[in-house]
């Protein structure tokens, strides 16, 4: 079964399996999300739900954000239920910052449903789609990894430049997608079948291994991979979740006796 979940990329850091094994990870806060809107074939001609991750302030909320989550009165509305027609579920929740579709089967999910890092239990490998960090205006050697030009006599304040980019008098033009300076980074960037290390229902933090597009802070969509479903089954450490509340009235009075 496919799952997914919204969070924003914490940072990097290092953990260790058993073993003693060093595993880089990127740290992920994943969730709580709500689930705004389901979509169904019959509806709208496909599968998918539709998350919001963090809250947004209601006085930076236009009023159509805030008519996405929350029931309001006006006079469309009232028409509406004057016609007969019922409106849509809503999630009536506060307005979120950041929102996104993710498509996979709807079974199981209710607007106004959450969402928690819990999902990526039994979840082996993921897939991270971020927005990769911009660089403005890059040369060939950056973009593109060129080597440029030689460092000797006869080649002069050309060292990083590209080089002869026309072809011959034959078809007397550059071809179109030439690998040339331009705008590089701030593109969506899917990086595919990370492990999965640790699930804290916690903290809400997903520990995957290996890098995350994107710069600190930056928002991310995280999906149960399709690459290779059958390779990983479990993350590799196992998760952190929440003491339960018969545990957690036996510790206290352990923890009195102790002071």
């Amino acid at each position: 079964m496919m799952v997914g979940i919204l969070g924003r990329k914490v940072g990097m850091t290092q953990v260790f399996d058993q073993s003693g094994k060093s595993i880089p990870v990127t740290i992920i806060q994943a969730g709580p999300c709500h689930v705004l809107q389901v979509k169904t074939v019959e509806r709208d001609g496909y599968e998918a739900i539709q998350l919001g991750f963090l809250d947004k302030p209601r006085r930076l909320a236009i009023r159509a954000e805030r008519g996405h989550v929350a029931r309001l009165d006006s006079k469309r509305q009232r028409a509406l239920v004057a016609a007969g027609i019922t409106p849509p579920p809503k999630a009536d929740c506060e307005p979120k910052r950041f929102i996104q579709e993710i498509r996979f089967s709807t079974a199981g999910y209710n607007v106004g449903q959450v969402v928690t890092v819990g999902v990526f239990k039994q979840v082996g490998a993921v897939d991270v789609i971020g927005t990769s960090k911009g660089r403005g205006t890059a040369g060939v050697m950056k973009r593109h990894n060129f080597r440029g030009q030689r460092a000797s006599h006869g080649v002069k304040k050309v060292h990083r430049h590209p080089g002869s980019i026309g072809c011959n008098s034959d078809p007397h033009h550059v071809f179109k997608g030439r690998r040339m300076a331009g705008h590089y980074g701030a593109a969506r960037c899917t990086v595919r079948n990370l492990r999965v290390v640790q699930v804290d229902e916690v903290n809400n933090l997903l520990l995957v291994c290996g890098a995350v597009p994107g710069p600190n802070g930056g928002f991310v969509i995280v999906r149960s991979t399709n690459k290779l479903p059958a390779k990983h089954r479990e993350p590799i450490l196992p998760p952190i979740i929440p003491q339960s509340t018969e545990l957690r009235a036996e510790a206290e009075p352990a923890a009195g006796e102790m002071n």
